[in-house]
């Protein structure tokens, strides 16, 4: 099974190949009358067309069932540069400076019981409920619209770190022995980061529909 790469992938036999093609390229250059445009150049502006909410709701049921089509929009240069600030935001999300969220922790004596996990999303007041015990506040409402499919990204964190039980008992026994406590101080700093990659990638999307207006 060949390897793959955002501009390049291999095939079984270790042969490379670009992921734009060469007729791709020309297409590119002939249409902007630009020789200096890249393969590269070209991968960033197609990031940038697939995360363009007009271009997401024109193509919506053909993005279901074939390949994405790539208009031509006017100002290649602007495109492939949103593209590249996007790809930068989405693949160093863990470097990312962490929003600055507020927590909220009871005192454990007070509530009197053992921690259990929650890891629920409160939209409408901008609140993440990490357990009983403690309560992220302050998530911008425009942090949730940065979506992975049907999820925002924040779901998506709260949604992979959620403990599940197994049906099958021997596993539930044996097997099932995650615990979100273990891993709790690293996912509330995950969603931190995650909340700002969630912001500027708002922002920029938004330069996109200004520019389209």
């Amino acid at each position: 099974m060949g390897s793959t790469s955002p501009l390049y992938r291999y095939t079984a036999d270790g042969e490379r190949m670009d992921n734009i093609t060469d007729w791709a390229l020309e297409q590119f250059q002939k249409h902007y009358k630009d020789k200096a445009i890249s393969k590269e150049n070209i991968f960033h502006y197609v990031y940038a067309v697939l995360h363009h909410p007009a271009y997401r709701a024109k193509y919506e049921i053909n993005l279901k069932r074939e390949f994405p089509r790539i208009p031509f929009y006017d100002d290649f240069g602007k495109w492939a540069a949103w593209g590249k600030q996007l790809m930068d935001l989405h693949l160093n999300y863990e470097s990312a400076k962490p929003y600055r969220l507020i927590r909220e922790d009871k005192d454990s004596e007070t509530i009197r019981k053992a921690i259990e996990p929650r890891l629920m999303a409160r939209k409408e007041n901008g609140v993440i409920e990490m357990d009983t015990l403690t309560t992220l506040k302050g998530v911008p409402a425009e942090a949730w619209e940065y979506r992975l499919g049907t999820y925002s990204a924040l779901e998506w964190i709260l949604e992979r770190y959620k403990e599940r039980k197994p049906k099958d008992p021997t596993i539930r026994e044996k097997f099932n022995t995650y615990k979100f406590a273990d891993y709790k101080e690293r996912v509330i700093d995950l969603l931190g980061r995650v909340c700002t990659v969630s912001v500027e990638t708002m922002k920029i999307i938004g330069q996109m529909e200004a520019t389209s207006k």
